[in-house]
């Protein structure tokens, strides 16, 4: 039987991270950052422009395609004080594409910095956009939790709110970095393959790829995927609770492609992931798999997946497949005519965890008491302070802008 991770003390998972450690840049060419190496137990390290080498042969590598918006609106109250306005994700539409396509009104969960300051009343900004003038207004709604409804309204029909987030937005960089955006982060806290509009935060794993890193990996025969998952700002929120149970995770938007799907099967429901984030998707595939097998006629909303699904599996469906589930979402796809599987995921990857999908993973080093950490942990089978200390004693950087590592799951060894 699976371990039950609930109780797990979050405490255990601490380590010192001096701020000298954390990265507040990147390098200026990205793949020359450092790897970490994990195979069989053992540690070693290179450079992240030599990943390719390390690749098993013929295997799929796949990749979060999704990119950060310019999710900071600052807005100026006649009083004088500043208002932040952070968007986490859409309400109205819900739809990410079809919110960014809105030319007169939409609505958002956000975050507000200097709430106090806001009592009541819409907030203004002039601004001309694309050569156009116009006049922003933000108006605040319910309370949901630490965040509230906010309703964008602005008075020229030929300007999208993306085009708005694009030059009056400011890019959401980590607050752990203590410092301002630049503008140099525009370009450097996106990965080269960035498409799909949407996130709050990179999936900075992706953020040491390279063409000429990616070229490498499709001569040797290595197979690249991509799907979409929005990274949401809970990603950096701590663990306060004691024990894991008390800790909600956040909700994150997921896209997958039939293609992806169709490529995960003809490689034996097996990938190296790249980042976290194509991780929790992969990982929430094979859960979503166990959801239409027990009800095929499952709705969309039926498929997101719960924190702590995957620790209530009967004996049966801990022994079920990736192949199998895949096919079940294949299958589902087919039935309703579906290029795309859009969901939602809340789970939480913690030791006691069985991995079925992801049997390597690139992934940087992440903060002490995170959920993040609790993650590696379940892969590496608890050998993460190992890791850790080596990184730490080798002088690597760490955190978002910091470098890189490559896991692989035991028995399944670097060629």
């Amino acid at each position: 039987m699976m371990q039950d991770p609930k109780h797990i003390h979050i405490s255990e998972f601490n380590y010192p991270l001096p701020d000298a450690r954390i990265a507040k840049f990147p390098l200026p060419v990205r793949d020359q950052s450092k790897l970490l190496l994990y195979r069989e137990g053992k540690v070693d390290e290179d450079r992240f422009c030599n990943l390719p080498l390390y690749i098993p042969a013929g295997s799929l590598m796949v990749f979060n395609n999704t990119k950060v918006i310019q999710a900071r609106l600052h807005f100026r109250k006649e009083t004088g004080a500043l208002i932040e306005v952070f968007c986490l994700e859409p309400l109205l539409p819900s739809d990410y594409a079809l919110n960014f396509q809105q030319t007169s009104h939409v609505a958002w969960l956000c975050m507000v910095g200097n709430l106090k300051k806001w009592k009541e009343g819409p907030l203004r900004r002039q601004m001309t956009v694309k050569g156009r003038p116009l006049t922003l207004t933000a108006e605040r709604g319910e309370c949901r939790g630490t965040s509230h409804r906010v309703d964008f309204r602005w008075d020229n029909p030929e300007v999208t709110f993306a085009d708005i987030l694009e030059v009056f937005g400011e890019l959401p960089i980590p607050p752990y970095l203590n410092r301002e955006t630049q503008e140099s982060d525009k370009e450097t806290y996106q990965t080269v393959y960035s498409k799909v509009k949407g996130s709050v935060a990179a999936p900075t794993a992706g953020l040491h790829f390279t063409g000429r890193v990616l070229d490498a990996l499709r001569e040797k025969g290595t197979d690249l995927e991509e799907l979409t998952l929005h990274v949401g700002a809970g990603t950096f929120r701590p663990v306060k609770s004691e024990e894991i149970e008390g800790h909600e995770m956040h909700t994150e938007y997921i896209s997958v492609s039939r293609a992806t799907v169709e490529k995960l099967l003809r490689h034996g429901g097996q990938a190296i992931a790249v980042g976290t984030t194509s991780v929790r998707t992969l990982e929430s595939l094979h859960h979503i798999g166990l959801t239409l097998m027990r009800c095929p006629d499952a709705s969309e909303a039926d498929l997101h997946v719960r924190q702590w699904q995957p620790y209530e599996l009967t004996e049966a469906e801990q022994a079920v497949t990736s192949v199998q589930t895949l096919q079940a979402v294949l299958d589902y796809m087919d039935r309703h005519c579906l290029e795309a599987l859009h969901t939602s995921t809340q789970i939480i990857i913690a030791p006691g965890y069985d991995y079925k999908v992801v049997n390597g993973m690139v992934t940087n080093f992440h903060q002490p008491q995170s959920t993040l950490l609790l993650l590696v942990s379940a892969f590496v089978q608890g050998d993460w302070r190992k890791i850790y200390e080596y990184a730490l004693s080798h002088d690597f950087r760490f955190l978002s802008y910091g470098d890189s590592s490559l896991l692989m799951k035991p028995g399944n060894g670097l060629k």
